[in-house]
């Protein structure tokens, strides 16, 4: 490789062009095939992955960024810290015990999962204390780079950072909360040291740790840890070149002064495009003689490019840091976006031609090493000036209309004129609910046949009649089985929707879908975000006609089920030409529009998710009142407009909420139903600790994310440490999540024991009056 054009990938998707990983898990979870199947299709996808980069002429490629489940997960397995109820008795961790940790078993539950810092990925959070003994009991990262090097590809083995993991965990049950997890650095860097020690004895040149939670708040002792731990590992570092990797946002002073002075590090990469005020940093002062890896290609949008700038910003940097230490890369893993264009067959050219995914990303990120040292592809790049010139001018992304609309919100913050508790009584006059009401969050297990019958309507081999006769009939059985379990506010079980934010992009105008666009949330669990590419209206309602179906089979409160502007927001890849939250004012409005047609249909009860409201929240906690503010704002735009007996729900999950409590409330939902089970209900210590919510509200009782049935007494457990900390009349029983990747053999019962559970807390309470 020429002097000047090194290249580099942060990390790449893990599920293959056409989820083949995600089928091979399922096969395997379900017992249809075996360890070696699934470990035949991951080889697979790894070897073509690999010589795909090599064939572009990527010079640092990574390897052991492909995990079964998640990469933090990979790094609690590599270090033996597996909690005790999973009975692992030592030697190398098999998948038995790595999934019973993702996913829990018949006998335990799972541990607990959360949003990857600011993105819709999620990874298991370790559980650590004094008394664990780690072991070095993974050797999958060494094995992956030896399996590369097999195929004659040399890779950069890529590990979580020893910091930024124990950051990322908590303390175990029964530890208290006030240990300090930075207290077991020497205990893991033992492993770490282990771990190195053999990639450099399999032959790695380079490695690759990645240690994000440097663009966090971080605090002087916390700085001191990375200082500490890289000291400590400087003498085994010996004999390689090691980048330090920093990703999602900018890193502040102090982290940056810290970071450019760790002991043994050859590199350091910056994300350029979410982290712009890091080139400020740089500019200011970079070490001699290091290596700067330079992120100036999105590895979390979809957006193609603007090499002419990006070249621009890597000259400048050239000037600094000098031309043989410069390395362009992506600003994170390619983890987050979609992977290959060449599989959307039903995208127009135009909006194609604004488009890469992560196989483009790939090619972008070699064009530009190459142009900077002199090599530049001239038609390459007149291409991609003309596409970004085409985008710009294009009437497809403008609605004068949409933009007039939403500048019309200034001046109001849309809250609903009479208080919650008020609305809440007139409520109940209309609803006429039980103390402690049962509900799911909305969607029901998506079988296969339900499946077949949305894929042949796509196709047009069923007509329009026979699929809505299908949905129907869908409804119809899970309204039935919902009567049946007693629940008391019904859901129609989204049999139409494959995804929730989908189906209502694909009913927007300033969308567009993709084919196989798919991105890894967690586990198998693959999301196909929407493309907003312009301005967003509502041109027809979109949910009515099955929210008035389902209710016509009913005399019980049926919800109408939406998603909110934020989670729509976050949930898509999102236009980068104006800013985020004048999008999600856009949406809002769409969003209102349907919320009005809903109550007029006879719809009481309405779900406005915003699952992915705290997703959203900066990392740098000086930016959260203002993407609070408007987040915020825009729920509340949604429902200003319905009557005092309209009842408006929203749902969370799978994020940290007590910091943001104050926010929520500030929603001014009637009912909110969040995640709590399977974070330990952790959701509850902000009630202890005093905080007044008069809403109603239901922390989830059970996990749906693990096929386990939770017993009737131990949601009932559940609900009375709720009822510890908060009123009984404004308490609802729900799961932690809607149902969709569950089966009907594992729902049926885990809600009859929900709803039996409600009813004996009701005796309960009814007998201590």
């Amino acid at each position: 490789m020429a002097s000047g054009m090194a290249s580099h990938i942060v990390g790449y998707p893990r599920m293959g062009p056409k989820r083949e990983l995600k089928f091979a898990l399922e096969s395997f979870w379900d017992g249809k095939s075996s360890a070696e199947d699934l470990k035949k299709v991951a080889a697979d996808l790894r070897s073509s992955i690999w010589k795909q980069m090599a064939d572009v002429g990527i010079k640092y490629i990574p390897s052991n960024t492909f995990a079964y489940y998640d990469q933090v997960l990979d790094t609690t397995a590599m270090l033996g810290a597996v909690p005790p109820r999973y009975g692992w008795n030592g030697g190398e961790i098999g998948f038995d015990v790595y999934f019973s940790m993702a996913r829990g078993n018949a006998s335990v539950p799972a541990m607990e999962m959360t949003k990857w810092f600011d993105t819709n990925y999620h990874y298991i959070v370790p559980e650590l204390g004094p008394d664990v003994n780690f072991s070095y009991a993974s050797h999958k990262a060494v094995d992956e780079y030896k399996e590369a090097k097999a195929l004659g590809v040399d890779t950069v083995p890529v590990l979580v950072g020893p910091v930024s993991y124990l950051l990322l965990s908590k303390p175990a049950k029964g530890v208290e909360k006030s240990f300090s997890l930075l207290s077991l650095l020497p205990k893991i860097l033992v492993i770490y040291k282990e771990v190195i020690s053999e990639l450099k004895a399999a032959g790695a040149s380079w490695i690759q740790l990645d240690e994000p939670l440097l663009v966090r708040d971080l605090d002087a002792h916390q700085l001191q840890a990375f200082t500490d731990a890289y000291a400590e590992l400087e003498s085994t570092f010996s004999g390689l070149n090691v980048v330090v990797e920093t990703y999602f946002a900018d890193v502040t002073p102090e982290a940056y002064k810290t970071l450019v002075s760790l002991k043994g590090v050859t590199g350091f990469g910056f994300d350029l495009v979410r982290g712009t005020k890091t080139l400020d940093l740089i500019k200011g002062g970079f070490p001699s003689g290091k290596y700067l890896f330079a992120g100036v290609v999105d590895g979390r949008n979809i957006w193609a490019n603007d090499l002419a700038s990006s070249l621009a910003t890597l000259e400048g940097l050239e000037s600094i840091v000098g031309k043989d230490k410069l390395v362009v890369s992506t600003s994170c893993s390619l983890l987050h976006t979609a992977v290959d264009l060449v599989n959307e067959t039903k995208l127009d050219d135009e909006i194609k031609s604004w488009l890469a995914f992560a196989a483009q990303k790939v090619v972008e990120v070699n064009a530009l090493a190459k142009a900077l040292g002199g090599q530049k592809d001239e038609a390459f790049f007149s291409a991609n000036a003309a596409a970004q010139a085409s985008r710009k001018s294009s009437p497809r992304v403008n609605n004068e209309a949409v933009q007039k609309a939403a500048a019309g919100l200034k001046g109001s913050d849309h809250r609903r004129a009479t208080n919650v508790s008020a609305r809440l009584d007139a409520q109940q006059k209309k609803l006429n609910l039980p103390i402690l009401p049962t509900t799911t969050i909305g969607s029901f297990p998506q079988t296969v046949e339900l499946r077949r019958v949305r894929r042949e309507y796509k196709a047009k081999k069923i007509s329009e009649e026979e699929y809505v006769k299908a949905i129907k009939e869908e409804i119809s059985k899970v309204v039935k089985l919902q009567e049946e379990l007693d629940i008391d506010v019904l859901v129609h079980g989204e049999p139409e929707r494959n995804d929730m934010v989908e189906y209502f992009g694909e009913q927007l105008s300033g969308f567009a879908f993709t084919v196989n666009g798919w991105v890894q949330s967690y586990g198998s669990r693959c999301v196909k975000p929407p493309i907003i590419y312009g301005d967003v209206s509502r041109p027809n309602p979109m949910t009515v006609f099955w929210s008035s179906a389902a209710q016509s089979m009913t005399s019980r409160p049926m919800k109408g089920m939406l998603t909110g502007p934020v989670t729509i927001l976050n949930w898509s890849f999102v236009r980068n030409d104006q800013p985020r939250h004048e999008t999600c004012y856009q949406i809002a409005l769409a969003i209102k529009d349907e919320v009005e047609d809903l109550e007029k249909a006879g719809i009481n009860v309405i779900q406005i998710d915003e699952a992915a409201l705290r997703e959203g929240l900066p990392l740098r906690k000086s930016e959260h009142e203002f993407y609070l503010k408007w987040a915020v704002h825009s729920f509340r735009i949604t429902n200003v407009g319905v009557q005092d007996t309209t009842q408006i729900h929203t749902h969370m999950c799978y994020s940290h909420f007590n910091d943001i409590i104050h926010s929520i409330i500030d929603m001014d939902a009637d009912v909110i139903t969040i995640e709590n089970s399977r974070s330990d209900e952790k959701l509850l210590s902000v009630f202890r600790e005093g905080v007044k919510y008069g809403a109603g509200i239901g922390p989830g009782v059970y996990d749906i994310h693990s096929p386990r049935i939770p017993p009737t007494e131990e949601i009932a457990d559940r609900i009375r440490k709720m009822l510890a900390v908060l009123e009984s009349h404004v308490l609802w029983v729900n799961p932690d999540c809607g149902l969709k990747t569950r089966k009907y053999a594992e729902v049926q019962p885990a809600l009859s024991n929900m709803v039996a559970a409600a009813k004996l807390l009701r005796q309960e309470l009814a007998s201590a009056k």
